[in-house]
């Protein structure tokens, strides 16, 4: 076990100028983001639960193709497994997200909705 300090953790740049850092666990991974103003994550679905934390900024997420939920600085959303969802960074954003199981498509880089065109690790 050990401290893993955000400055020490390699990132990978996305679309957009969406820049992301990624740490697994055995059964859990975080994810800590940073979103440029206007950027926008596609919609897109995945197995894995989701917690998104916004640190600083705010998110405004499309669930299901229809409910829009505004995340602000210091608020938590919970997105259930396999729930389509998009979002669009109001301001600009620094979030960490946690999955559970792990987004082994982060890891492989078949993630290719958050890539196109997009330099990465």
């Amino acid at each position: 076990m050990k401290a893993v300090p955000w400055s020490g953790v390699q990132e990978d740049r996305l679309i957009q100028g969406i820049r992301r850092q990624i740490v697994t666990g055995e059964k859990v991974m975080l994810g800590r983001i940073r979103f440029p103003k206007g950027a926008k994550v596609p919609a897109h679905h995945h197995v894995s639960e989701q917690i998104t934390h916004v640190l600083t900024g705010a998110l405004a997420f499309v669930l299901d193709g229809k409910e829009r939920v505004l995340v602000r600085a210091g608020e938590t959303l919970i997105i259930p497994s396999n729930m389509e969802h998009s979002a669009e960074a109001v301001e600009a954003t620094d979030e960490i997200d946690a999955f559970s199981p792990i987004r082994t498509d982060w890891l492989d880089g078949s993630d290719a909705y958050l890539r196109e065109g997009a330099q990465t690790r």
